[in-house]
């Protein structure tokens, strides 16, 4: 044998065990995954959002939330949408209880399901919907690769651990980041999705009124948008249902706005105002802030993609389940 034909052996054997280390997840994710085997998949996903969401445009931001909160937990693999008759799945999380737009999804998925049975993941209706969502609001596009499979565990301690709580400080913000492989960058740009929707009193009425032992108010928010909270919003500390808007006046808009009133200490989440307690992420928001808001979309889109392949299941990993809501469907 030449050294020649050694080499290239070695090379071949090489490629393969790097193949084997990446295994089934991002290197088999690609750009239109379904073209031979659902070729409509993703027209039909983009056009029923295009059909509901400007007539609701409140459900784009849980669909991005749930895109997020699934990708947190055991990769992006459809697993926050299962149900559990024993109250124990992701979705039972208390991070989950606030989650909308599962009905939504099903009904996407049954729709896939009567043309290409056993085809299309919920994994990937999720990112695919999540993106599609955001663009029907006037928002930012990115690439969503396909290929994911789904899972068949979900479980609420995992969610409950892994999934960024909006009391979180910047440490808690940086160690869960880290774990799914994003960065501080990905952390200020992720946290930009802020800029549309809506959340509850009971995710920030500790900061109004419980904020710790010795200070009854977070002393980190602005001490005049907390007195109109107060006043006119979240009364007391058991306030659980009344609605606010993660970017007040501009929850409709995917803008900067939302980093704007995060530097004038109104973003409504102790995670909003963490990201200000670090000098890197402090200089990442006043960047965006003084730039043009196309950089910002490009930059959200790049971040987004990165989320998307957070240990994917492809290839032989996972299943394709028929009821996005039933494990063993």
């Amino acid at each position: 044998m030449t050294t020649m034909k050694r080499l290239n052996i070695a090379v071949a054997v090489a490629v393969t065990v790097l193949i084997g280390m990446l295994g089934s997840s991002e290197a088999q994710l690609q750009m239109n995954f379904y073209a031979k085997s659902c070729p409509n998949a993703e027209k039909i996903i983009s056009d029923h959002i295009q059909n509901h969401i400007p007539n609701g445009p409140s459900l784009a931001a849980p669909l991005i939330r749930m895109h997020f909160h699934d990708c947190f937990v055991r990769g992006c693999d459809g697993s926050v949408l299962i149900n559990s008759t024993s109250g124990n799945a992701e979705r039972d999380a208390p991070p989950n209880l606030t989650l909308r737009g599962f009905g939504f999804v099903e009904r996407i998925k049954a729709l896939l399901e009567k043309v290409c049975p056993k085809t299309v993941s919920c994994a990937d209706i999720i990112a695919l919907t999540a993106r599609d969502a955001v663009v029907a609001t006037g928002g930012p596009s990115w690439s969503v690769p396909t290929g994911r499979r789904d899972g068949r565990i979900s479980n609420l301690n995992e969610a409950t651990n892994n999934i960024p709580p909006p009391t979180s400080n910047f440490t808690t913000l940086q160690r869960l980041f880290k774990n799914q492989g994003l960065n501080l960058k990905d952390l200020v740009l992720l946290s930009g999705a802020h800029t549309i929707g809506v959340s509850h009193c009971s995710s920030m009425n500790t900061r109004l009124y419980n904020f710790s032992t010795t200070v009854k108010q977070d002393p980190s928010l602005d001490s005049q948008y907390a007195a109109n909270l107060k006043a006119n919003k979240c009364r007391s500390l058991n306030d659980n249902t009344t609605i606010l808007e993660m970017d007040p006046g501009s929850s409709r808009t995917f803008d900067l706005s939302y980093y704007r009133l995060v530097l004038k200490r109104r973003g409504l989440f102790q995670s909003d105002s963490a990201l200000t307690t670090n000098s890197a992420t402090l200089k990442m928001i006043n960047n965006l802030v003084n730039g043009p808001e196309q950089k910002f979309y490009e930059a959200f889109a790049k971040s987004m993609e990165k989320m998307g392949r957070v240990k994917v299941k492809t290839g032989s990993a996972g299943v394709i389940r028929t009821r996005c809501s039933v494990a063993g469907s």
